[in-house]
């Protein structure tokens, strides 16, 4: 059985981030229902401690609709004036999947050392124990997607 089954490309990626953000899980739980409410599908999200009541919170749309995510986060940062927002888009999300990937070491440590080897410009990872999905710029997801590629080729 292979370790990869799938590698996988979605373009057109728009990435948000809030910095000094409120840790809440009130304030998540609400921007998150707004996004939905404006029928916004949300892919990756991330989020990470910065004090005990702030934090980053970081997630990615598709870039056709940032246009109904930017009313949301401007509102977020006028309830919080010390939010401060960031937008990337024309990004990409290369996503590496596989049911062995479940209980299998080093993994991770490939597609990272692979996406090194080209230098990739990473915006935001994501896991679970069978996906690892990086979003780099535009300009870098072939290289990265090849490197990805010849580093399983070669030990599968």
């Amino acid at each position: 059985m292979y370790i990869i089954e799938t590698i996988s490309v979605d373009e057109d990626v728009t990435l948000i981030s809030l910095n000094n953000s409120p840790a809440d899980v009130k304030t998540v739980a609400a921007l998150f229902s707004r996004i939905a409410e404006a029928d916004v599908d949300v892919d990756m999200i991330s989020q990470f401690p910065l004090s005990g009541t702030h934090s980053g919170l970081s997630f990615t749309v598709s870039d056709e609709a940032f246009g109904l995510i930017l009313p949301i986060v401007t509102q977020l940062h006028c309830d919080n004036p010390e939010v401060k927002v960031s937008v990337s888009s024309g990004n990409c999300k290369i996503s590496v999947f596989g049911q062995a990937m479940k209980g299998t070491p080093g993994v991770a440590a490939k597609v990272f050392a692979a996406a090194a080897g080209v230098n990739a410009d990473l915006r935001m990872i994501s896991t679970s124990e069978t996906d690892i999905s990086l979003l780099v710029v535009q300009a870098d997801v072939h290289n990265t997607l090849r490197a990805i590629e010849r580093a399983f080729s070669e030990s599968q």
